[in-house]
């Protein structure tokens, strides 16, 4: 039974229970009365018996609980138990996907820098810096973000799993994109080849991160956005 759920919650949870990770050996073998076709014998050959079939609607809500845990009350105290209830699922359903607490958020952060920021491409390095700067912004306002970068930026310290799935994140987001737009505008000749790329990186990702993560200063003045534009492509011009 599920901890603080109601009845109503608990019945839910315990149907999900039953139809996620059901075997597939159980579905194949539900038919074996009707016969041995060639039909069964297909599926049970695509299927092998015991094969787990994660509901991916479960692994979602999964997924989603665990940024509201996190936000709610900080890695240090983030449960699976938690975790499940807010989900609405029973641990199990967490068990099966991931060993622990640290692996289920590692693989979030990866999940989230999978997805990434879009990579403007307007045809010009100013315009390309000002929507990128738009987008990490608006991202790093939203309620969630700003409680869970500075929480797991912390854990980080302590933890090198945490802090190496943190780096690798900003690798395959933040990053990925600037340098995008900075092989974008060397194509065109705004940028001089061979310029120094990781201080290019600096110059692009530093001083919005440094604002709205460090300072936690996610509400910056109207015209914040518009002179950091024109300075970042001062400075990257003339590297």
């Amino acid at each position: 039974m599920l901890v603080g759920m109601t009845d109503a919650h608990a019945e839910a949870a315990t149907a999900a229970e039953a139809a996620d990770g059901a075997g597939a050996g159980t579905r194949s073998g539900s038919g074996s009365g009707s016969g041995s076709g060639s039909g069964s014998a297909e599926r049970r050959r695509r299927a092998p018996a015991g094969a787990a079939v994660l509901r991916e609607d479960v692994t979602e809500a999964i997924r989603a609980a665990v940024l509201e845990e996190l936000a709610a009350v900080g890695y240090a105290r983030t449960s699976i138990e938690g975790v499940a209830r807010r989900a609405g699922v029973g641990k199990t359903a967490v068990y099966r996907r991931w060993r622990g607490k640290l692996h289920l958020v590692l693989d979030i952060v990866s999940a989230l820098a999978v997805q990434g920021l879009p990579a403007p491409d307007t045809g010009s390095l100013e315009t390309d810096l000002r929507l990128l700067y738009e987008f990490t912004s608006r991202a790093l306002r939203h309620p969630v973000a700003s409680q869970i970068i500075p929480d797991l930026q912390a854990e980080a310290a302590r933890n090198p799993e945490i802090d190496e799935a943190l780096r690798k994140a900003v690798r395959s987001g933040q990053e990925s994109v600037a340098l995008r737009i900075v092989a974008a505008a060397v194509e065109r000749g705004e940028l001089r080849r061979g310029l120094d790329e990781d201080l290019a990186l600096d110059l692009i990702t530093g001083p919005l991160y440094w604002r709205t993560v460090i300072l936690r200063q996610p509400r910056l003045p109207k015209s914040h956005l518009p002179t950091l534009t024109r300075a970042t492509t001062a400075a990257l011009k003339s590297l």
